[in-house]
């Protein structure tokens, strides 16, 4: 049953795939398993920009004199772009990345993308978390990494700063919670469920009206919710932020990660933030203009909050889109589904500066669309091994070749 999982919680809650056939093959806490050097006490902060990121007007090719005749409305002025070379520079609301990037904090990888792209944002996306693009999968790339690293058993090893949990960070044998916000964090019931206090009683009592495998399973993720409702807030509550967030949801996000990464006894190894929609296919400008500059702002507070406790150098912060948009604008003063658009790493690490190869703008080239100049899974193994410590053979099913972005 290669897609035998089940969902467990939602808004503000403890959200848990289990996968069927693993159900009872978690395993007590180990020594990790030999590894590469550097994982140690290392985080992965990965931020969806969900809905499909225009590339285009991200990191703009205002060098190139067909990006103005493809957008002659929707363009950014050669003059606005913040520029990263003769060819190539950032959104004019990204002025606090900018100054990062010019830090050398910030690297751009260029023009990603994977074989035979699917424009559907369901599959894409899908695809995406699982580094799957020709199968599917039912654990995701950062679930079979927590897996693999065998981490001491912890109930925040993976978070998800979300109200459900991403495919990701679906993994077999590690529950990873999704915490919409630290007030209200728990497990998560409808009015149908059983109440977590009957059916714990049930459970244990033995007096459940039908036999289920999982129902042992069920119990845990309850307990482990409750546990964690508790402890949580426990845990952060010393912690002084030391940098002005903006008042948005993400910055809220980035806030409480710099929260659990400054508590050393939280033990978050990888966190998932969405920040969206980029689904521009009107009235692109404002929208994503807005978006660009509430990621770029968040950046920048949350790497000041880092270094005034002592943590940005092992913090590296990831983005990725489920696809760009397409080459030229649309009729609606916006872009339609794409194929290839930058990503960006962030922070610890990172070897600042530009890496692959912009993508062909010629529209005749690949029917409309930017065709990918790097395989995002060659992203993923380099955060795996040269960031996480983990060689990624395995956890990426198969081998991709790493890239000089990360120091190690």
């Amino acid at each position: 049953m290669k897609r035998g999982n089940f969902l467990l919680g939602a808004v503000s809650g403890l959200a848990v795939v289990a996968s069927t056939e693993h159900l009872f093959a978690r395993a007590l806490a180990q020594a990790p398993l030999p590894g590469l050097p550097g994982g140690e006490n290392r985080v992965l902060v990965l931020i969806n920009l969900q809905g499909g990121n225009d590339g285009l007007n991200c990191i703009v090719p205002h060098g190139d004199a067909a990006y103005y005749q493809v957008r002659p409305n929707l363009a950014i002025p050669r003059n606005d772009v913040l520029g990263l070379d003769a060819h190539v520079g950032m959104n004019p609301q990204m002025r606090s990345l900018k100054a990062m990037y010019d830090a050398g904090l910030v690297a751009v990888v260029q023009g990603v993308g994977y074989p035979k792209p699917n424009h559907s944002h369901f599959r894409s996306t899908e695809i995406w978390q699982t580094a799957a693009p020709d199968t599917y999968e039912h654990t995701g790339w950062l679930g079979r990494y927590l897996d693999d690293a065998q981490l001491p058993k912890g109930l925040f090893n993976g978070v998800s700063l979300s109200p459900v949990l991403p495919e990701v960070l679906v993994a077999e044998r590690n529950d990873v919670p999704a915490i919409a916000q630290l007030a209200g964090y728990g497990l998560y019931s409808d009015r149908n469920a059983v109440t977590r206090t009957a059916l714990t009683r049930l459970v244990h009592d033995g007096r459940m009206p039908f036999s289920s495998p999982y129902l042992s399973h069920i119990a845990e993720v309850e307990s482990d919710a409750q546990r964690g409702s508790q402890e949580l807030p426990a845990l952060v509550r010393g912690y002084k932020t030391d940098a002005s967030y903006p008042a948005t949801p993400l910055g809220r996000s980035l806030a409480l990660a710099a929260q659990m990464i400054g508590s050393a006894n939280v033990g978050t190894r990888v966190i998932y933030i969405p920040h969206g929609s980029f689904d521009t296919h009107v009235s692109q400008k404002g929208t994503q203009d807005r978006l660009l500059g509430q990621f770029s702002d968040a950046m920048k507070a949350f790497y000041e909050d880092l270094a005034a406790h002592g943590n940005d150098k092992r913090v590296l912060t990831m983005t990725f889109s489920e696809f760009g948009r397409r080459i030229a604008q649309n009729a609606s003063a916006g872009t339609d589904h794409g194929e290839a658009s930058p990503l960006f790493l962030i922070g610890g690490g990172v070897k600042g500066g530009l890496y692959g190869n912009y993508p062909n703008l010629d529209i005749n080239a690949n029917m409309g669309n930017l065709a990918y100049t790097t395989d995002f899974r060659s992203v993923y193994a380099t955060v795996l091994e040269r960031w996480l410590g983990r060689p990624s053979e395995a956890i990426l099913r198969g081998r991709y070749p790493t890239m000089g972005a990360i120091s190690g």
